[in-house]
């Protein structure tokens, strides 16, 4: 029984950062690896980020280096820091956690409602 709430996007102009949240609800929390994923009209759903219960990251070649997913287990919140933003970075960002047996990125996982990033000047 998980519920992810995700706050913290907006409008930033390129070359500006975000800090996006994500709450978790529920006692499963810190024994999950969670994602990061967006999606943008007209486009397909984008894998970002994970990290995993003890901290180890994974990105996106298209974020590397500007993003990185901080994790605090003991707030049951992982975050997206998000550093250098462009143009093309404008998406609804959704938070994600597996359901077993349905895997991280699944339909049938666990799924935020989205918070919107727009980047434009």
């Amino acid at each position: 029984q998980v519920q992810l709430v995700e706050s913290g996007g907006g409008l930033v102009q390129p070359g500006g950062s975000l800090r996006l949240s994500c709450a978790a609800t529920g006692s499963i929390f810190s024994i999950y690896t969670m994602g990061w994923y967006r999606q943008a009209p007209g486009k397909q759903r984008e894998w970002v980020a994970t990290v995993t219960a003890s901290g180890v990251t994974n990105f996106a070649d298209s974020v590397k280096g500007r993003f990185t997913i901080p994790r605090d287990n003991a707030k049951d919140t992982v975050y997206l820091q998000m550093n250098n933003l462009k143009p093309e970075d404008t998406a609804v960002y959704y938070c994600n956690a597996p359901r077993p047996p349905y895997t991280l990125g699944s339909d049938r996982s666990y799924w935020g409602q989205g918070t919107q990033v727009t980047v434009s000047s």
